[in-house]
């Protein structure tokens, strides 16, 4: 499926249209059928891929039990045991990134738990860091000693991970974001 297709249309969608669709899916991923489908490719023990929407990433774990409606899940990165929707978990390994096109900065979807991105901040310095939390409008960003929450907008992937530190603020190398001329 294209993603950043389905989200275009989406935005212009009205909310009433949006509830209805939300309702339609949760109807349908609640169909007995497609669950004992869903859970006739499972085993306990067996070792699977699942999505974390508050995360916006893929995450690892075994499976500890089968139940109704969720399986229970040990993360293998935390040790944490979830209680995660048959739904989340990715049987046929699909791409998990979902890219959207807006004119400047990042999406939403497009910026996960870890992931490194720099900012211009109010006085204009370029800073780095990485992404702690995703909020609904915001992203918080640790950078050495600070945190920053910065619109989605206003972030650009860094793509070089050369970085020097000065006075606690990341400056970004020469390299970052355009292509090197130098062969490493």
């Amino acid at each position: 499926m294209n993603y950043s297709e389905i989200l275009a249309q989406l935005k212009a969608a009205s909310a009433f249209d949006l509830y209805r669709l939300r309702a339609a899916i949760d109807r349908t991923l609640d169909e007995p059928a497609w669950m004992l489908a869903v859970q006739a490719r499972l085993s306990v023990g067996q070792t699977i891929e699942y999505f974390d929407p508050q995360a916006n990433a893929s995450h690892t774990g075994q499976l500890l039990e089968l139940r109704r409606k969720q399986g229970v899940v040990l993360d293998k990165a935390t040790g944490q045991q979830w209680l995660i929707s048959y739904a989340a978990i990715n049987l046929d390994g699909a791409d998990v990134d979902i890219r959207e096109r807006p004119r400047q900065g990042l999406g939403r979807n497009e910026v996960a738990l870890g992931d490194r991105v720099s900012f211009v901040g109010r006085d204009h310095k370029e800073r780095s860091g990485r992404v702690i939390r995703l909020n609904d409008k915001t992203v918080t960003i640790k950078s050495e000693h600070q945190q920053w929450r910065v619109s989605y907008s206003l972030l650009h992937r860094v793509l070089d991970s050369d970085a020097n530190v000065v006075d606690g603020v990341e400056i970004l190398g020469p390299s970052v974001g355009r292509a090197s001329s130098e062969s490493r």
